[in-house]
């Protein structure tokens, strides 16, 4: 992980928008029984916001930053979400004022150092920091391959490095203070193919892929994929892995 913003999202903030899955609203509800407050929570690397307005439901107010302005600018807008651009090792969060602080699918990229520092000061004496991501979605075994063949073979050379972290689940990851143990989790969707094609436009390593070859990789797979996936919505599930501490508490 590094401490320089790697922006590979911009070109893509408003297909983030609409396709990027969402996450289940049981997740929230564990992380909000969890905290011991429930006035303020900062949702760091933001994307759409998807996170910040679900916890909405939990938390009186929500702080949503991003790197990218242009991720800021595509999310949805929510009364008691504030959002702003900002990384997330310099948050410009007061000392001790946050309850939660939640990183969904963005962990690899943040100097882990530099935030975990941040995390240290900005969280209230048990606050708690919940870090997850999702691997590869699965639909069936003929979808799987033919996306799989995108993933690892067309686009595969286009991944940056930190991606690797994402597919093994933060193996490296330690978290700070006392781990909180969390329930399994997925995320469970039903999508046509055109949702999935859509999704699949969404990755960084699609986008390098154009900028360095000038062709839309998906374009490669879109005839396949739409015949094994049929007509109708299919179910589409990504395990999630979740990652929870309170992060002062054994400082105090």
């Amino acid at each position: 992980m590094t401490g320089k913003f790697k922006d590979y999202f911009s070109a893509q903030s408003k297909g983030y928008a609409k396709y990027r899955p969402t996450y289940p609203d049981e997740l929230f509800q564990f992380l909000a029984s969890e905290s011991s407050g429930h006035t303020l929570a900062w949702d760091s690397a933001t994307g759409n916001g998807q996170v910040a307005v679900a916890l909405t439901n939990y938390f009186s107010d929500v702080i949503a930053s991003d790197a990218s302005q242009s991720q800021i600018d595509s999310a949805v807008a929510h009364p008691k979400v504030k959002y702003r651009v900002a990384t997330a090792e310099k948050s410009g969060l007061a000392d001790r004022s946050v309850d939660l602080i939640t990183v969904g699918q963005a962990f690899h990229w943040f100097d882990e150092k530099s935030f975990m520092a941040e995390v240290r000061r900005v969280l209230r004496a048990e606050g708690v920091l919940a870090i997850w991501a999702y691997q590869m979605g699965q639909v069936s075994t003929a979808c799987d391959a033919i996306i799989d063949s995108l993933y690892n073979g067309i686009v595969g050379e286009y991944w940056s490095p930190e991606r690797a972290m994402v597919d093994q689940g933060y193996p490296e990851l330690i978290m700070p203070g006392a781990v909180v143990p969390s329930p399994d989790f997925s995320i469970s969707l039903m999508w046509t193919a055109a949702d999935m094609l859509g999704y699949l436009q969404t990755w960084s390593a699609t986008k390098r892929y154009e900028a360095a070859n000038g062709t839309d990789p998906v374009s490669q797979i879109e005839a396949e994929l739409t015949a094994a996936w049929g007509d109708n919505e299919r179910a589409v599930i990504w395990p999630l892995t979740v990652r929870v501490s309170r992060p002062n508490t054994l400082l105090e």
